[in-house]
């Protein structure tokens, strides 16, 4: 009895920690046009330096996720996911009190750095605490946050921008959050590695380097565009601070890709307290699941970015009202997820995966056909089918990926996994964003303005020009997001094919009873030998 308490306790403490580290991750896009106008005056910020509000985060984040397995082992995943919690919290804080553009940044790179270890630590966390045949249950509910919180994050910063002040979206992950460390440390059990654990140096500076590189690469390399529709202009540009031939983005993919690869041998044959223990590949489930989240992740969010230009670059939406539309996703993801947990402990992954992407690309071509006057309510319909979709992929890879580890390596493969997809998040939304720019690029090339007669041209010719290239700017940019959405309609057939792959229903499946069971190769089973008293989860089952 006390250990079915504690269980659904860590449910609701990872919940109500990484809900708001995840929000946080969207509810400042939409704050980036004031946040322009803000800091106009100190030094003329355009669009390129208050762009690293975002960017500056997101790069925190990805360096500090492959390094949260080993603190937890060094200092216990308690503390430092509590730790985690308490330094974003401080640092938004910050944030909200920054008094120029360079001090915000600096505060969000801080809030990066300390809340990039909550997610895989609260998904290690989640994972220790239930038994095998539950865990479907524990990450369908776990799934609720990961896709409401993003969808919740532009209305609640729409709204806070629009009728309050931006620094409010900020200060209210104070009090949340605060509350949430509150939790974690009256319900919350410890435990940690025995003994000393060593320090990987050398394992630290590549993944500094690899996934930072990657990651700032990725972010700067793919250009930015803009749409203005006032008076029925309409314009496209890119970033003059990034772009693929840029030496920076040059440099940094070619240093992030080179220190990614060794770091990737260096890991391999360092047998003794890796970073991340990258022979967890040789498992082919843990591999296949991978594959498939990394597809998940261009297929799934790589795309979300691209609905919200398309609502308000062709359709004129304010960003609280493309925040509404947007959550009927969040909402039927939301609702299904815990079914979709509770099934998948039942029949295993494979059913629901291809079934998920199967959808997926169904759903993908209707979004590639939108037209510029397409009904609010087929949009949200589809909006729905996609929700399901995100519901049968992104909790039961996860889950498929993690089944059958040791809990002594578990923190150091959620690391694993969380910042692998980062590298590939980042990738898809690269290459999509790069697919709609030179595309609308290209079409406008073939755009002529109307030329006036011989005769003197009417009072409104300017209007008239005005109105073509607003025309013709639209109809390219609607051919640049149907091929940007082709892409993802791709990826999400080739992760049809291979979930086919993973275990599970038509085939015999039963759970894996504990560590080491499912196959998961000589790297889990090293670590599944431990004594029990190196075990969280068998500490958790005594301990209850």
């Amino acid at each position: 009895m006390k250990h079915w308490a504690y269980k659904w306790q860590v449910v609701a403490s990872v919940i109500f920690g990484t809900f708001m580290v995840i929000m946080d991750a969207t509810v400042v896009n939409v704050a980036l046009p004031t946040l322009r106008t803000v800091f106009a005056g100190s030094g003329g910020a355009d669009i390129g330096q208050v762009q690293w509000v975002i960017s500056g985060f997101v790069l925190a984040i990805g360096i500090v996720t492959p390094m949260a397995g080993l603190l937890a082992d060094r200092f216990g995943i308690k503390r430092v996911y509590l730790l985690s919690l308490l330094g974003f919290t401080l640092a938004s804080a910050l944030c909200g009190l920054a008094p120029n553009l360079f001090f915000l940044i600096l505060f969000r790179i801080i809030q990066g750095l300390a809340g990039g270890s909550a997610l895989p630590l609260g998904t290690a966390l989640l994972f220790s605490a239930f038994p095998p045949e539950e865990r479907g249950l524990a990450f369908g509910v776990f799934g609720i946050p990961l896709v409401v919180a993003p969808a919740l994050g532009p209305v609640l910063g729409g709204a806070l921008v629009e009728y309050a002040n931006w620094r409010f979206i900020f200060f209210i992950n104070v009090p949340i959050g605060l509350l949430g460390v509150s939790i974690g440390w009256w319900l919350l059990r410890e435990s940690k590695r025995e003994g000393h654990v060593p320090i990987d140096y050398l394992g630290g500076v590549l993944a500094l380097l690899g996934f930072g590189g990657l990651l700032y690469g990725l972010s700067n390399g793919a250009p930015e565009s803009t749409g203005g529709s006032g008076s029925g202009a309409a314009t496209i540009a890119t970033s003059t601070t990034g772009g693929w031939g840029s030496w920076q983005v040059i440099l940094s993919l070619s240093v992030g890709r080179v220190c990614l690869i060794l770091f990737g041998i260096w890991e391999f044959f360092k047998k003794d307290e890796a970073l991340l223990d990258v022979r967890l590949f040789k498992s082919p489930t843990f591999t296949i699941a991978n594959i498939i989240g990394w597809i998940s992740v261009i297929g799934l969010f790589g795309a979300e970015f691209l609905l919200p230009l398309y609502l308000q670059v062709l359709r004129g939406l304010t960003p609280l009202q493309t925040g509404l539309l947007l959550l009927p996703l969040a909402i039927s993801s939301g609702i299904l997820s815990p079914f979709i947990g509770r099934l998948q402990d039942k029949i295993g992954p494979r059913l629901l995966v291809v079934a998920g992407f199967g959808l997926l690309i169904i759903n993908t071509w209707q979004f590639s056909l939108l037209s510029l006057t397409e009904s609010y309510a087929y949009i949200a319909f589809l909006l729905v089918l996609r929700g399901v979709a995100l519901a049968l992929v992104l909790q039961p890879t996860l889950l498929a990926a993690l089944s059958g580890i040791g809990p002594r390596a578990l923190p150091r493969a959620s690391s694993l996994v969380n910042a692998s997809r980062s590298i590939f998040q980042a990738l898809g939304v690269a290459l999509l964003a790069t697919i709609l720019v030179s595309t609308t690029t290209d079409q406008l090339k073939t755009f002529q303005s109307p030329k006036p007669s011989s005769f003197p041209p009417p009072p409104d010719y300017p209007q008239i020009v005005q109105q073509a290239g607003a025309e013709a700017f639209r109809h390219a940019f609607l051919q640049g997001l149907s091929n940007a959405y082709f892409l993802t309609f791709a990826v999400a057939a080739a992760a049809f094919v291979v979930a086919l792959f993973l275990p599970g229903w038509p085939l015999r499946w039963k759970p894996p009873s504990g560590p080491g069971e499912s196959g998961q190769g000589s790297a889990t089973a090293d670590y599944a030998a431990q004594p029990p008293e190196e075990s969280a989860t068998r500490e958790i089952h005594k301990a209850g």
